[in-house]
């Protein structure tokens, strides 16, 4: 998991996005009626869409396990505390500060993780993102399938310019996916993330607008 506050944080695993996008070169920061209802995006045989009501039995149920929650903010504790914190969401995607979408595997109906992106500063240039993803589905290759379309979401589309994660230096796993991402580690933040009444080391890491499409652009674009 990486830092995900029902809340934010990180964490799971993932294979590249499938979804087409035009060259990095080409392709400019746009508008979107997000803020009214996110657009549904597939990649590697999986779909991100808005969070519904009805997905929370699947996340309570997928996201509360000892595994699954060791290295997040505690998640709600019911199925009622899950429907509140879509409600939530829904209305703080409708205020432009927070978006959530749930990871559907091709085939089911609900959710069985997240990943979310929040504002750090009031133009939503610099933000915060984690996933949550059910164990089951670790090392299955959803995280990397389905992870640059959500930061292709957030650049392209929000106008993100800095998005930043925060992991506990014990996560090795989802330390790894940020890695093979392509985010940069940027720091070591001592004693910054609180759990179960005691303080962890986290690692900072982020990834810029124009390093992202550097990343993205075919190799036969890229500047010698």
């Amino acid at each position: 998991m990486i830092r995900t506050h029902l809340g934010l944080s990180v964490g799971t695993t993932g294979a590249r996005a499938t979804i087409a996008t035009p060259p990095a070169s080409t392709r400019p920061v746009t508008t979107s009626d997000w803020r009214e209802r996110l657009p549904v995006l597939s990649a590697g045989g999986v779909t991100l869409r808005e969070l519904r009501l009805s997905d929370a039995p699947s996340l309570h149920r997928l996201l509360t396990t000892a595994e699954v929650s060791r290295f997040i903010s505690p998640p709600p504790s019911t199925v009622e505390g899950f429907e509140r914190f879509i409600t939530w969401a829904q209305r703080e995607r409708a205020a432009g500060r927070y978006i959530c979408f749930a990871v559907v595997p091709e085939g089911a109906d609900a959710a069985i993780g997240l990943f979310q992106i929040r504002q750090l500063d009031p133009s939503f240039e610099v933000a915060e993102w984690g996933f949550a993803l059910a164990q089951a589905h670790w090392g299955t290759g959803v995280f990397l399938a389905t992870a640059p379309a959500v930061v292709d979401f957030a650049i392209d589309t929000v106008g993100v310019r800095r998005l930043e994660a925060r992991s506990s230096v014990l996560n090795g796993r989802g330390n790894g996916a940020l890695r093979k991402l392509g985010a940069a580690n940027e720091a070591l933040l001592r004693k910054s993330f609180l759990k179960d009444g005691e303080y962890h080391d986290q690692m900072l890491w982020a990834i810029t607008a124009d390093d992202w499409r550097l990343l993205r652009m075919p190799v036969s674009q890229r500047a010698h």
